[in-house]
């Protein structure tokens, strides 16, 4: 099969710089998922090696050449990684390892599945190897595993398996399926990291809400994340349409068409309803913003985007807990958000998240109904609850937008009430509006006066008051109420003479005021 590589880098003197270190003593080979992607079409971001030699030493040859960053992913296993960035910040990653065996075909044979166990030898790039017939299984559109043994030797395949065959639309094929189910029990003996690196590209990729719930079908989300079993069962009355667990995964399905439809347009989204329209007559113009929103980061090696639905799979998870039926048989689950967040915070931490990870996303479960209770008040928000929301949350309000969307839409279901979803609607568009257009003037307005102006002028010595004041200050300003420094000094001399504002018992609830 004659192919090129052009596509595979993104920049010829990458394939360059590998190819000069390739000779008969050291043979390189471009194996893996960026042969398959290669075949089929698709773009591919993670390059990866086997090298016959010291392919630690290579990588940072490569690295210093290429003046990327490099790190040793696992010392023992002889595997590194160079880091790759574009003019457009789009960053690639070179991935180095020892082979396997005596030869390229050895090394394959011990791989995860048959469509990537493919490789090129960088000394004959005029041919594929595939000793077990990866292509074949590329044109029917199935998944299958090298060896009968490939999930016992490393369980985190279990994930990576099901996470492919929702990347690429492939069936799992039934011995395969059989072996998986067999290696399910297996899970607890892989790392924490491991298993949270795998299932962290599940929630980055397509089909979430489906991948979901083949896991928990298959019991390896009970492995995962057993505080989600007890959301089973639990039944909620209206205006829910649907039991907890149940609405759970809704979330995520309408999470991921409102994500696709606000960030990529709605012709990337499947069938279209006047819900979708609604939202993308709304909301729509905010796209670049939000694309240019969750570009950024918080981790190198994960996304805003999949923070986002790790959130949205936990968002309900302090119901069971806080489940109260009242007398006339209405069920509740008063600050269940609280408990929630609690035990979000648990589930991230066990994953060994970052510190900002685990915070971003308990934060994000703790406030999924802050907009829900500004739209049972008005379609209008104030600008003093515009502050108090972004304050509260920071550029985590523009994600608990979408999150909130999507909770309404898995609660009411096709049938809400037009005006229930224009609320919600509204709500959020004036969020964005003021994050991402007025933000100097609603969500954080230049400072008229600091602490030393206070101090000077009305003699307050340091401390809590001090902060205090100058963030009663800051409120009024961003709610409208005063925009020099003459108006900030009186106000804060009235608040001063206010003992209760002095000694600060401002309310900083959700109020719509």
């Amino acid at each position: 099969m004659l192919i090129t590589l052009e596509s595979i880098f993104p920049n010829p003197a990458i394939h360059q710089a590998v190819r000069r270190q390739a000779h008969h003593n050291q043979r390189i080979h471009l194996v893996g998922g960026c042969i398959r992607d290669l075949l089929l079409g698709h773009p591919s971001h993670d390059i990866d090696f086997t090298v016959s030699g010291d392919a630690i030493q290579l990588a940072r040859q490569i690295a210093d050449e290429l003046k990327a960053g490099f790190y040793v992913l696992d010392d023992e296993r002889k595997t590194a990684r160079v880091i790759l960035q574009n003019p457009q910040g789009d960053r690639y990653y070179l991935d180095f390892a020892r082979q396997r065996g005596f030869s390229i075909e050895q090394d394959l044979r011990v791989r995860d599945f048959t469509v990537n166990a493919m490789a090129i030898d960088l000394l004959e790039e005029d041919r594929i190897i595939d000793p077990l017939n990866g292509a074949l299984d590329l044109r029917k559109k199935q998944l299958r595993a090298c060896n009968e043994h490939s999930f016992e030797q490393d369980p985190v395949r279990v994930l990576r398996a099901i996470r492919l065959s929702m990347q690429l639309e492939f069936q799992i094929e039934k011995q395969t399926l059989h072996w998986l189910r067999a290696a399910v029990g297996f899970l607890p003996n892989c790392s924490a990291e491991r298993q949270r690196d795998e299932f962290f590209k599940m929630l980055d990729g397509r089909q979430i809400h489906t991948a979901v719930s083949l896991l928990d079908r298959l019991g390896v989300l009970q492995i995962l994340i057993p505080e989600l079993m007890a959301t089973k069962g639990v039944q909620q009355t209206s205006p829910h349409i649907l039991p907890v667990w149940e609405h759970t995964l809704e979330t995520l399905r309408w999470l991921e068409t409102l994500y696709d439809l606000l960030l990529r347009g709605p012709e990337f989204i499947k069938g279209e309803s006047l819900l979708a329209g609604m939202a993308s007559l709304s909301l729509g113009r905010y796209r670049n913003d939000l694309k240019e929103h969750f570009s950024a980061t918080v981790h190198a090696e994960r996304s805003l985007r999949g923070l986002l639905f790790f959130a949205a799979l936990l968002h309900d998870v302090g119901k069971p807990l806080t489940r109260e039926q009242q007398a006339d048989g209405r069920i509740r689950f008063l600050h269940h958000e609280r408990s929630g967040a609690e035990i979000a915070g648990k589930i991230t931490r066990r994953f060994a998240f970052s510190n900002p990870e685990v915070e971003r996303i308990t934060l994000m479960v703790r406030e999924h109904m802050r907009i829900h209770h500004l739209a049972s008040i008005s379609n209008e928000v104030s600008r003093r609850s515009i502050y108090r929301y972004f304050r509260k949350l920071g550029d985590a309000g523009v994600d608990v937008c979408l999150l909130s969307l999507a909770d309404t839409l898995a609660t009411y279901g096709i049938g809400i009430p037009p005006e229930q979803w224009e609320r919600e609607l509204a709500i959020c568009r004036q969020l964005l509006e003021a994050w991402f257009e007025k933000r100097d003037e609603t969500v954080s307005p230049p400072r008229l006066v600091n602490g030393d102006d206070l101090i000077n002028r009305f003699g307050i010595k340091p401390g809590p008051q001090l902060g205090r004041l100058l963030e009663s200050v800051r409120e009024a300003q961003a709610a409208g109420q005063i925009h020099t420094v003459d108006e900030a000094l009186n106000l804060v001399e009235l608040l001063l003479s206010d003992d209760s504002l002095g000694e600060g018992t401002e309310n900083h609830g959700t109020e719509n005021r």
